[in-house]
């Protein structure tokens, strides 16, 4: 994947992240409160945005950045998108999705450390 690739997904997460964490504050105030699911809301919100920062690291160039991408992408989409889907329907199914988005991200940090170990530099 081009740099420039990882750059635009870093991009995205961050943008979205933002978007979300506003529109979850203003538009989605009443809904979250009937729901009384701000507080998924915002866990959503804060892991989204703990990774985007986290892709940007990705996009300096090194040999370690195509698992974690991949791992912490699908981690914000299934972690944070199933929690986002759980505050706004309440559906709570949809927190069996929520656990693998777990994994992923820990598994994208796992690579990072365990290529710490094997990198030779």
């Amino acid at each position: 994947m081009t740099r420039r690739a990882v750059l635009f997904v870093a991009g995205l997460t961050g943008l979205l992240g933002i978007a979300l964490g506003a529109f979850g504050a203003h538009a989605l105030r009443g809904l979250l409160a009937a729901n009384e699911t701000r507080e998924i809301w915002n866990t959503a919100v804060l892991y989204h945005l703990i990774h985007a920062p986290a892709l940007l690291w990705l996009s300096r160039g090194a040999r370690v950045a195509m698992i974690p991408l991949i791992c912490w992408s699908g981690g914000v989409i299934l972690f944070s998108g199933s929690l986002y889907a759980l505050a706004l329907t309440d559906l709570h199914w949809l927190g069996v999705i929520t656990p693998v988005g777990g994994l992923l991200l820990l598994a994208g940090w796992l690579w990072v450390a365990f290529f710490a170990f094997r990198s030779e530099s």
